[in-house]
């Protein structure tokens, strides 16, 4: 049975999404939003391992990522105008997908920029749904080597001066070739790290470049959005944040921040993980699926999030 299907936005966007019910009776669903770059394909494993936790599983490529529509004539760009863009396709996809069909309760499993696209979802939907995990949530972005001082600035001009379609320097097109493992900063594992590789290989079309000064503008907007005081006040659900502590891609500072801001969030680090913590070696990724599996046991018991990681509470 062929899991994916398509929907259309009311902006005309094509968006592939894949729906993986459990086998036998499931005790509930699992939306995992991925990050940048990322793809369904990606989280075969994922999937597998919620399935096994009898949870029905949603997912969907963004805009301009997978096999979704691409905005720019080079469809190796990363590029969004807003990400206005993003929530709108969340908010297609849980209305017309999820909500019809999951059975609750309704999780938001999320990686990376998946887990911005949802905190600025949740803030206008707070009951959108019953719980949520974020795996290296993007709170906020490291832009090493070059100071936030100085690409903030770049960004706008690069932007206002009608270059919001061009790459920000050293990004470039998907080459294939080019990808090495040694140096990587998003994982340990040498497996976890091809699995991306083999699966744009069976599909090109599956391959995403670096990032357009449009995309960085509207994440820089959107960052500051997020982390306005107060903005996640109004979400009233179960949080697990979980962060790596050799990551590099994003902030962990800000992550326990904004963690200290939810209502009630329970923040782990897991230790030797780098920034794709799903995709790490064995030990890292049992640390995570723990910690999950004792989430699932507490939100069915109605106890509070900062209980989960014992010794761990919420304050970080």
């Amino acid at each position: 049975m062929n899991p994916f299907g398509y929907l259309t936005t009311p902006d005309g966007v094509s968006i592939r999404y894949g729906v993986w019910p459990a086998p036998g009776r499931a005790s509930g669903s699992a939306v995992v939003l991925s990050g940048r770059f990322e793809f369904m394909e990606k989280y075969k494993g994922v999937i597998r391992r919620l399935n096994r936790r009898a949870l029905n599983v949603y997912s969907f490529d963004w805009r301009g990522q997978g096999l979704s529509t691409r905005p720019l004539p080079n469809r190796h760009k990363g590029h969004v105008a807003s990400y206005e863009d993003y929530i709108a396709d969340l908010t297609v996809f849980m209305d017309r997908v999820v909500a019809p069909e999951a059975p609750g309760p309704r999780m938001l499993l999320t990686h990376s920029m998946g887990g911005h696209i949802a905190l600025r979802w949740l803030h206008r939907r707070p009951q959108g749904a019953d719980e949520l995990v974020l795996v290296s949530p993007m709170i906020d972005i490291r832009t090493a080597p070059f100071p936030k001082w100085l690409v903030r600035p770049l960004c706008r001009l690069a932007r206002r001066s009608g270059f919001a379609g061009a790459y920000v320097p050293g990004a470039g097109d998907y080459v294939l070739e080019e990808e090495r493992f040694p140096g990587n900063r998003l994982t340990s594992d040498p497996e976890g790290f091809l699995r991306s590789k083999r699966e744009i290989v069976r599909n090109p079309g599956l391959a995403l470049g670096g990032v357009t000064w449009g995309w960085l503008g509207a994440a820089f907007d959107s960052i500051d959005r997020l982390n306005q005081p107060g903005y996640v006040f109004n979400i009233p659900i179960p949080v697990l944040m979980v962060g790596a502590e050799k990551e590099t891609v994003v902030s962990v500072p800000a992550q326990r921040r904004i963690c200290r801001q939810l209502p009630d969030c329970c923040f782990l680090e897991i230790p030797g993980a780098r920034h794709e913590i799903l995709m790490e070696t064995d030990p890292v990724k049992d640390g995570f699926w723990r910690a999950f599996d004792r989430f699932l046991i507490h939100r069915a018991t109605g106890a509070p999030s900062s209980s989960v990681i014992p010794g761990n509470p919420s304050a970080g």
